[in-house]
């Protein structure tokens, strides 16, 4: 059984890499979310984060990376490797974007860390249902108001959402999975969580061609 962190944003594809792993057989040690000082996520808040790995009982390591980064990531991760005992880390990639190489694996090579992308380059329609399949439970968190209207902010990730969306995806081309960008998700419940996450209170909000979900102030 290896040892190894996941990459967590939070979102449905870090909770779906989350479920491979552990089905392969790997011992996901703890959550790890890499941030600039000073990180204010809006589509990942980070409370909400931490509040995902409080129900799933796993540590979450903030880890403060600063420029320049491709040396700040493999420092980080040589310290991750060392204090946790680690074999690898997972992420919840799909495909390269913008046709670079892949930024983590790139930064583990040298350090002698197995990269697992569990979810890389699987087809959307398989992927979306594997998410309905096991239960995990995702809300649209951060919408590309260039690709979708600002009213799918919010939205849950259910059958009818999943098939509007993967119908608008295939007419306007663009990455059903929203692995471009087009939107980002937070998940709420799935397997492992000791109960349900909350959403109460949360607001739409914009900033430029985004919108996203604002959680309460106070």
């Amino acid at each position: 059984m290896s040892r190894v962190i996941l990459l967590w944003s939070g979102g449905k594809d870090a909770m779906l890499a989350l479920c491979h792993a552990r089905q392969a057989g790997h011992q996901v040690v703890a959550l790890a979310t890499f941030a600039p000082p000073e990180p204010r996520f809006l589509a990942h808040p980070l409370p909400l984060v931490r509040r995902q790995a409080e129900a799933l009982g796993l540590p979450h390591l903030l880890v403060t990376i600063e420029a320049p980064f491709d040396l700040g990531y493999e420092r980080a991760l040589a310290r991750l490797k060392e204090e946790w005992q680690l074999d690898g880390v997972v992420t919840g990639d799909i495909d390269s974007v913008g046709g670079a190489p892949n930024w983590i694996r790139e930064r583990c090579q040298p350090l002698g860390l197995t990269v697992h992308t569990p979810l890389w380059q699987q087809s959307r329609q398989a992927l979306l249902a594997d998410l309905l399949a096991r239960g995990i439970v995702a809300h649209l968190s951060c919408v590309d108001t260039r690709v979708l209207a600002p009213e799918w902010t919010g939205r849950t990730l259910d059958a009818a959402t999943l098939c509007e969306l993967q119908q608008l995806a295939e007419r306007e081309d663009f990455d059903a999975c929203g692995e471009q960008g087009e939107y980002h998700t937070m998940v709420t419940d799935g397997p492992g969580f000791a109960a349900p996450l909350r959403l109460d209170g949360w607001q739409v909000a914009r900033q430029d061609h985004l919108a996203y979900l604002a959680e309460p102030q106070g």
